[in-house]
């Protein structure tokens, strides 16, 4: 019966490291990044767009900008 039950309680521990929810803070950050990313690529499309090599240059920094601050925030978890 002690084998039984030590089976059932590893058992429960196993599932319950497999559940990795997310706290509130870590979803904030995921979704700030994800909006970061979001504005870098709508940059890059403004960039190609583009119809004079300064105005590309500027929008390609500033895509490269938010990327980089993507990259930041998802560093930071």
């Amino acid at each position: 019966m002690k084998k039984l039950s030590l089976v059932f309680v590893a058992a429960g521990l196993m599932a319950l490291a497999a559940c990795n929810k997310q706290t509130p803070a870590e979803n904030a950050a995921d979704n700030a990044a994800a909006a970061l990313d979001n504005q870098a690529d709508a940059l890059e499309n403004a960039a190609d767009a583009a119809t004079n090599e300064a105005t590309e240059s500027a929008l390609e920094n500033a895509a490269d900008a938010a990327e980089n601050a993507a990259d930041a925030v998802k560093d930071s978890k």
